[in-house]
Formats: structure tokens, sequence, C-alpha cells
């Protein structure tokens, strides 16, 4: 089953480079979520949840967790670079691949665009002489760049962003740590008087907990990306499944943890939607230029999310090129492997996604507030159908890998299969507890539109094809 072919032929492609290490993996794994939706969004939680944030995080932790992990046991038994939308195929069929990997490819290249704009409106700010567009130009082509020449050059580029992250995050809890036992200058124990007042740890009751979980749940997108890039590794099968048991526990700490600093040290009040957390608990223990130096963090962090969501889209595309979902023209690959022009990178690919990404950028300079609103609004939600279908898939797929393959099984998913059960009626539970909050319907419906079409082509596609 290691090798079980897709449910139709696939179209002949030339290999991929195997360029990555086991630390770019890693590294990836940690990275690709500690965005800026942690540092300056993280806020917008707090608002909602006070201190019981904290719960709010463990529960969309969990369930990103349990997703990671059923993804883990299917990219470990069977490495593709189209990750679960391989999978999905395998599992559900030819509709389920071809959906789940055009809506993939379209959220990165949309969200792109997002993460492009506002790195480019941080480097303005510093630089104003120089334009913002000009600034998004020039970060669109220099990853362009990176991502066309050998694939070693992405995960140097994602260890050293990710290595910055981890570091910023590791300084950040150990100089909270130090501040709420008061040993830093001028500092006096807190204790937990900020946990127990201004209301209590659940100042807006458990509907506040949930309020939250709403707000921080897609900060966890990300993590998909580190199965996508196991495929160019020398050992996928031994290196997913490292990077996921890793990647996970670590993001919890990080997540979990710096939110417990941020509401202990400070009263939840003090917080404010759109303002980043850690700037003010820095601000409130001294650290000298804390705006600044947050700044640097979430710069690097956006850049970070561009690279990576531009690999991403371009494997993922590829792959349904691989498969006869997307035009063959994309299967071009360049040079050799291990060619010191970076053979086995899939050029036509990236400049594919890069093509689209640039449309989305020019889309968001213009029409902010219209025409690339309603695109994102197209997205919002994506990423829990994404979910969803990698619960399924794993269903399916697991009590095949059972019958003919256990060997393959070298990670596998906790109590199977309750816990995957337990994930799809969570997921379920989000996307209605959306429907239900006036600032989330939109994004609901407006993905359901999306995935709903995606669905009806790929419907189409699967009746014309046959006899």
């Amino acid at each position: 089953m290691h090798d079980a072919p897709p449910t139709h032929s696939p179209v002949r492609s030339e290999p991929l480079a195997h360029g990555l290490k086991q630390r770019h993996l890693t590294m990836l794994g940690l990275g690709g979520v500690i965005g800026a939706g942690l540092f300056v969004g993280s806020g917008a939680g707090i608002a909602v949840a006070g201190p019981a944030v904290v719960v709010s995080y463990l529960i969309a932790g969990a369930l990103a967790m349990l997703v990671m992990r059923m993804l883990g046991e299917m990219s470990a038994a069977m490495p593709a670079s189209g990750s679960f939308s391989v999978h999905a195929e395998r599992a559900l069929g030819r509709w389920a691949g071809f959906s789940v990997g055009w809506l993939y490819w379209f959220m990165l290249v949309v969200v792109l665009a997002v993460e492009a704009t506002a790195a480019a409106q941080i480097a303005h700010a510093w630089v104003p002489a120089v334009d913002q567009w000009l600034w998004v130009l020039l970060f669109m082509v220099v990853f362009t760049v990176a991502n066309l020449t050998a694939v070693k050059n992405f995960g140097e580029f994602e260890f050293w962003f990710a290595a910055l992250k981890v570091t910023a995050i590791v300084a950040f809890l150990v100089l909270g740590v130090l501040a709420v036992l008061g040993v830093l200058p001028d500092t006096d124990p807190v204790g937990l008087t900020n946990l127990t007042g201004q209301g209590g740890f659940l100042p807006n009751g458990w509907g506040g907990v949930v309020s939250g979980v709403l707000t921080v749940v897609f900060a966890f997108g990300g993590l998909e990306v580190v199965t996508i890039a196991a495929a160019e590794t020398d050992d996928p099968a031994r290196a997913v499944g490292r990077a996921v048991r890793s990647a996970v526990v670590r993001i919890l700490f990080f997540y979990v943890g710096s939110m417990l600093v941020i509401v202990t040290v400070l009263p939840w009040t003090a917080q404010q939607a759109g303002l980043s957390p850690y700037v003010k608990v820095l601000d409130s223990i001294g650290v000298p230029s804390a705006g600044q130096i947050m700044n640097i963090v979430v710069f690097v962090a956006l850049l970070s999310a561009l690279n990576a969501n531009l690999y991403g889209s371009s494997r993922m595309i590829f792959s349904l090129a691989e498969r006869g979902e997307a035009p063959r023209g994309l299967l071009k690959v360049s040079g050799t492997q291990g060619s010191p022009s970076g053979g086995g990178v899939p050029r036509r690919a990236v400049l594919a996604s890069v093509a689209f990404g640039f449309v989305s950028v020019l889309l968001n300079l213009e029409w902010p507030d219209t025409v690339f609103l309603y695109m994102l609004n197209s997205v919002g939600a994506v990423l829990l159908f994404v979910w969803g279908l990698i619960a399924a898939s794993q269903l399916r797929l697991r009590r095949r890998l059972e019958r003919e393959a256990p060997d393959a099984l070298a990670l596998r998913m906790w109590c199977f299969p309750y816990l995957t059960w337990v994930t799809l009626a969570g997921l379920l539970a989000v996307l209605l507890l959306m429907l239900t909050d006036d600032a989330a319907r939109p994004q609901v419906l407006w993905s359901a539109a999306a995935t709903a079409l995606v669905l009806l082509v790929a419907v189409v596609r699967e009746r014309r094809a046959k006899p």
C-alpha cells in the first residue's frame, strides 16, 4: 500500500528533488503556524475570552494536533507531494482529490496577497521613500527566485525564519515568567491576580471561550505544508513522522505558554483587538523599543508565511498536474537532481502560483474592500473543509492500510476511530458556530459557495471521463 497508485492512471512526470533535510522539515513545522496570527491576532481572542483564551487555544490546538496526527499517519505511509489531496483521491475518489487540491491552492495564493501586502506596509513605514507596491514587487521577486532554484534554498529560508520566530517566543516566555515571579528589575511578583480579577478567569463565560476558539483556530493553519515538503526529503516516511511528533507538542507549548504569560502579566482588559499583546507585555516590563522589536518579528513571520505558501501552492498544483487534474504543461521539472542550478524544481508550477499571487496582490492593493474582500471571504473557512476531508480520508485509508500494508503504519492516529470522529464533530461544530457569528458568517457562506463550485466542476469532469 506504500506505493499504492491513485484511482486512475497518473500523468508521467519527472521526479522532484530530495533537497530538504530533517532540520528544514522540523523548523518548517514549527515556523509554519507561528505567524502574525499569533503575534497580533491573539489580541482579538483575549478581548472576547479574557484569561480563558488559554482554554480557547487548548481546544483549537488540540483540534489542529489531531488533524496533523491523522495527516502524519497517511503521509508517513504514503508520502506524496500532493499530501492530503492525494490521500483524499485514494480514499474517496477523484472528485475529492481534485476539490481539496484546488481549494487549498486557491486559499494559499489568495492569503499570499495578504501576507505580501502586510509585510510591504511594515517595510514602507520603515522606509517611506519606497512605495508600498515596490516592496510587494521586491518580496515577490525574491521568493520567486528562491523557489525557482534548488529546493534547499526554500528550506534554508524557512529554517532561519522559523529559528528567529522560535527564538523570539522563547525569549518572551523567559522574560514573562521572570516578570511574573518579580525577578526582573522594578517588578513585583504578580501571582494570580490578573487571572482571577477583572471578572475572573471566565469574564464572558463559556460563550467567550467558544468565541475565542472561532478567533484563534485559523492561526493553526499552515502545518499541512510539512507533509507536502516531506516528499522532497531523502526518507519521507521517517521525516514526516519526526516533524509531526515534534511540531504539534512544541507549538501547543509556544501558543498556550505565551497566552498564559500574557494574561498573567497584564489584566486582560489592557489588551485590544488589532494591537499585539506581546508589545503590551514587553512595554510593561520595561523592554526598550518593544514595538519595533515585534514589528521585526512580525515582518519576518509574514515573509516566512509568504515563502511557505508559495512553495506549498506550487507543489499542490504540480501534484494535481501529475494526476491529470491540472494542465500537463505544469509538469516540467528543471535540470537534474543535484545540479547546481537547482534540478528537480517544478518551475512552471511555481510561476503559475506566483502569477495568480500577483493578481491577488493587485486586487488587494486596488480593491481591498470589494473584489479582494470577496476572494478572501471565499477562502475564509476553506481550512476547515480541508481538515474535514483529511479526517474523512484517514477513516477510509486506515482500514485499508491495516488490511493490506500494516507495516507502513509507522505513525498511528491515537484511539482510532474514536478521536477521528471527535475531530469531525469538532470541525462541524466550529462551522455551525461561525454561522451564528455575524462577523464569521460571510466567510462560511462564501467559502461554501466556492467549495460547491469546485465540487460541481469535479463531478462534471468525472462524469465526462467515464466511457
